[in-house]
């Protein structure tokens, strides 16, 4: 088949660069932007008088024909084909003759993968946002159902104050509010309509690209020809929220796998998304928690794939920029299914507060409100942090917890504390009365519930 494109061409490609050169075998899955694109273009050159009202209907029935065609699986692309573009145009000229060939004018494939590339990633990011906002619905409903449940909070993986397990839900929900904000500011910066700045230059034809943008749902064109055809700014964007928002999942499912330790014994996660081992037959392994903190390597190798491909490349249009979109699809796809085979998981686990709570009397996670209580009666904090330890010490020698030292332990260590000084200091207690904004406080993570839940209805007005 003789290439669109090889007028000035004595010689046909050579059978291996043909299949170095092709990428008609990833881009294929934009064939329904790619003809979108071609019907408002089109629909605009007859607006504009540059083609008749007769040939743009023959156009728009025959790209019609090739999309049902294409959907019930009837064509099938070669490496002939080159690209999804040229896949489409030699079709339609097969199709309805020379008429076809009518549609290419005023347009490059330059700003023709362009088009494609945005129209695609807009379809791809609303789908990603609605699967954002049913995680953060998850997250909500479990932070409500265990907003009283006190667990332990670490740092350093040590143990270090008693919080809400719906407090930790919260957390995870702010990350996710986050991802989803970037995704949304990317979204609205890639608003705009490449169709129309041909090779990188605009066009001597009386085209109308606000008509086309506003045919394909965008907000404007693009400003700048030669920018429109060699930005991949918003692919990278993409590449980065996706990036960030992986990571914020793998450090969750870092967390479920040794939850799910025996060690731990924190969680029950359903049967349906762990494995079992081909020789131990006791095992239940988190194989998806561990699957989806695996895969947060693939979406960064994505992200600086292009990063690199596009780094040294001058304006405008370079071949290195075909080099965009496999990486994108992989990200795309694997995000994707990471949010939603998280969000089924996370819906489907439940806490064992029974061996949650054998962890609370380990270590004296109450020592920093003590200190606190006492900086209320009036000793310097530094002070009361030092007494506290020297409590902690105590304890240590004694095997007992901070509650149980005696008047005359206390005497010992600071004549300032005693028994009623300290008043309660059970963790329950203690939890209750971090009620500062933020705080873990059953009452403050409700009031992050209820702004969360408030926010999260927003999105789905607009």
């Amino acid at each position: 088949m003789a290439s669109l494109w090889g007028g000035r061409f004595e010689k046909d490609m050579d059978e291996l660069v043909k299949k170095y050169n092709a990428s008609i075998f990833f881009d294929q899955r934009m064939y329904n932007e790619d003809i979108d694109g071609s019907i408002a273009h089109v629909t605009m050159l007859a607006k504009q008088g540059i083609v008749t009202e007769g040939e743009r209907d023959q156009i728009i029935a025959g790209l019609e024909s090739i999309r049902k065609d294409i959907a019930a699986g009837k064509i099938v692309f070669t490496v002939e084909d080159e690209d999804i573009h040229m896949g489409i145009e030699s079709r339609l000229t097969a199709r309805i003759g020379e008429v076809g060939k009518k549609l290419h004018t005023a347009r490059s494939r330059n700003d023709q993968c362009q088009v494609d590339g945005r129209l695609y990633l807009k379809k791809e990011i609303r789908e990603i946002l609605n699967s954002l906002c049913c995680l953060e619905s998850v997250i909500l409903e479990k932070a409500e159902k265990y907003a009283d449940k006190i667990t332990v909070g670490f740092t350093h993986l040590q143990h270090a104050q008693p919080i809400t397990l719906g407090f930790v839900f919260m957390a995870y929900f702010q990350m996710f509010r986050r991802d989803i904000e970037r995704l949304t500011q990317t979204l609205e910066r890639m608003d705009y309509n490449p169709l129309g700045a041909c090779a990188l230059a605009g066009t001597t034809m009386p085209i109308d690209r606000h008509f086309t943008s506003q045919l394909l749902g965008f907000a404007a064109p693009c400003e700048n020809a030669m920018d429109a055809v060699s930005d991949r700014d918003y692919s990278l964007e993409f590449l980065s929220d996706a990036s960030i928002s992986m990571m914020h999942l793998s450090r969750w499912a870092e967390e479920f796998a040794w939850w799910n330790s025996s060690e731990f014994s924190y969680i029950a996660i359903d049967d349906s998304f762990c494995t079992g081992s081909s020789i131990m037959p006791q095992k239940k392994n988190p194989d998806m928690a561990e699957l989806i903190r695996g895969k947060v390597g693939r979406v960064y190798g994505d992200l600086m794939q292009l990063l690199t491909v596009m780094k040294g490349t001058p304006l405008a249009y370079n071949k290195d920029f075909q080099e965009d979109k496999e990486s994108l699809f992989d990200a795309v796809d694997t995000w994707k299914a990471s949010i939603d085979i998280f969000t089924k998981m996370l819906d489907k686990t439940e806490f064992r507060m029974d061996q949650i709570e054998k962890q609370l009397g380990k270590g004296f996670l109450n020592a920093t409100d003590v200190a606190e209580h006492l900086a209320k009666q009036g000793i310097p904090f530094r002070e009361a942090h030092s007494i506290v330890g020297r409590m902690v010490k105590t304890c240590e020698g004694k095997g007992c917890d901070l509650e149980d030292l005696t008047q005359e332990d206390l005497q010992a260590i600071d004549s300032r504390v005693t028994k009623e000084s300290l008043g309660d200091i059970s963790i329950p207690s203690c939890v209750d009365a971090r009620v500062s904004f933020g705080g873990t406080a059953p009452s403050e993570v409700r009031r992050q519930i209820a702004v969360g839940r408030a926010w999260l209805e927003s999105l789905a007005e607009q």
